[in-house]
């Protein structure tokens, strides 16, 4: 069987966990390709709620094997107690299997990225703090550390001492900030590999024979295209590709092997951070939507800026992965609210255009242009069928449909699995 992707087409937190989950009972492996701890996903089933960081959604399901791809930058301290928290609620983490080839987010990393954003001042980026960004600098740079690289402690130590002085050196003498140890650093790596090496292997041969068996790939990404490295609203992105090429890159498969590319979208817009957000509600809507729904982050607990949907973005995404469908999630937060809007296009420079611009300036710019739609009368919250729809419910739903241009394949109306309209059926 081919893979099927699942990609956030927005600015990430588009409930793409709870489609991964729903989707997984088909799957036999779900692969995350791309960020670390810097995302975070939520699953509520009749066991409970489940967050995760690091670790696929998809293992909640007995027969699903989760892997973290070489894509993946891995923070074994936050993986750790991930795995702990979920062998706590009786999750069996045996079928987990974390790439060698994923890097390590060392603790100098974590430093560097805190100094990096208060060096910024008024221009910080607004990262999590979690050393995303400096540990995919290294990697670029070739002077990371890779998981498969915790079990060879003769070599880990001769590559450490490298790059420590070179990282001491710009915190301490740039930053004014205090150096790290390297026994205490080299032993902690120890301690890494001693409790993670059961999982730590080749991911690439286990995907490949994979799909040699025609068994079922669910990719997982994380964040959302419009936060990609390359695609994004730069300089206000991740640090790395969360489009469909990530996918690839991030897992050693070929573009082949993709089937299904399908767009996670929520019925509203959402941001953390700095950057951009034309449609963004800076009112009682805006709050109110937020509260409804806890638009918190799951990583960090921050407020998530929200706003009416952006369908200049949100066709931007679709055409820019190929998305071959669609899933409309959070339908049910907007119970109640009358008027709803739907940003059709921009006004820049006094002229409108359905282009997603390429500069965070021109996109600062942008002036959205709506269309207007009653609200409706009838909850949709927990249906399971279109047809459970009210009519306001269901022309909203369609005109986004055609905005994005692909269709949709299933409407998420609640948090729990059982709370989906299946439009199209997927796996």
């Amino acid at each position: 069987m081919p893979a099927y992707a699942i990609i956030g087409g927005q600015w990430g937190d588009e409930g793409k966990g709870k489609v991964v989950d729903f989707l997984s009972e088909g799957a036999h492996i779900v692969a995350r390709f791309s960020g670390g701890n810097n995302a975070g996903h939520t699953v509520v089933t009749d066991r409970g709620e489940f967050k995760f960081h690091l670790i696929p959604s998809g293992v909640l399901w007995p027969h699903v094997t989760g892997i973290i791809g070489n894509g993946v930058v891995v923070d074994p301290d936050a993986l750790l107690e991930e795995i702990s928290g979920l062998q706590a609620q009786s999750v069996d983490m045996s079928r987990l299997l974390v790439s060698d080839r994923a890097h390590v987010i060392m603790p100098y990393h974590v430093a560097l990225d805190h100094l990096e954003e208060q060096a910024r001042g008024e221009g910080a980026i607004g990262t999590t703090g979690k050393g995303i960004g400096p540990a995919y600098m290294d990697k670029a740079a070739r002077v990371g550390i890779r998981m498969g690289d915790l079990l060879d402690e003769k070599g880990l130590l001769s590559s450490l001492g490298f790059i420590l002085e070179q990282k001491n050196t710009l915190i301490t003498r740039l930053y004014g900030g205090a150096p790290f140890s390297l026994e205490e650093l080299y032993e902690r790596c120890r301690e890494w590999g001693r409790s993670l090496e059961s999982f730590i292997r080749p991911a690439g041969p286990v995907l490949q024979e994979a799909l040699a068996k025609k068994q079922r790939l669910l990719l997982e990404g994380a964040q959302g295209s419009m936060l990609d490295l390359d695609h994004g609203t730069y300089p206000y992105v991740t640090s790395s590709s969360s489009t469909i090429g990530g996918a690839c890159t991030g897992l050693g498969i070929s573009p082949k092997h993709i089937q299904e590319v399908i767009g996670i979208y929520k019925a509203y817009t959402t941001r953390v951070g700095s950057g951009a957000l034309p449609t963004e509600l800076k009112d009682e809507i805006g709050e109110a939507i937020r509260e409804r729904a806890w638009e918190y982050g799951t990583t960090t607990g921050r407020p998530r800026r929200c706003g009416w949907f952006d369908a200049v973005a949100a066709r931007y995404s679709a055409t820019l992965n190929g998305m071959t469908s669609a899933v409309l999630t959070r339908l049910d937060v907007l119970d109640g609210f009358s008027p709803l809007k739907i940003c059709v296009a921009y006004r820049l420079n006094g002229k409108v255009t359905d282009c997603f611009p390429g500069s965070a300036s021109a996109l600062e710019a942008c002036e959205p242009v709506y269309e207007e739609f009653p609200g409706w009368d009838r909850p949709t919250a927990g249906a399971r069928h279109i047809s459970e729809l009210p009519q306001g419910a269901v022309n909203f739903v369609r005109r986004i449909e055609e905005l994005l241009g692909c269709p949709l394949s299933m409407v998420s109306t609640g948090p729990d699995r059982e709370e989906t309209i299946i439009l199209k059926p997927i796996l």
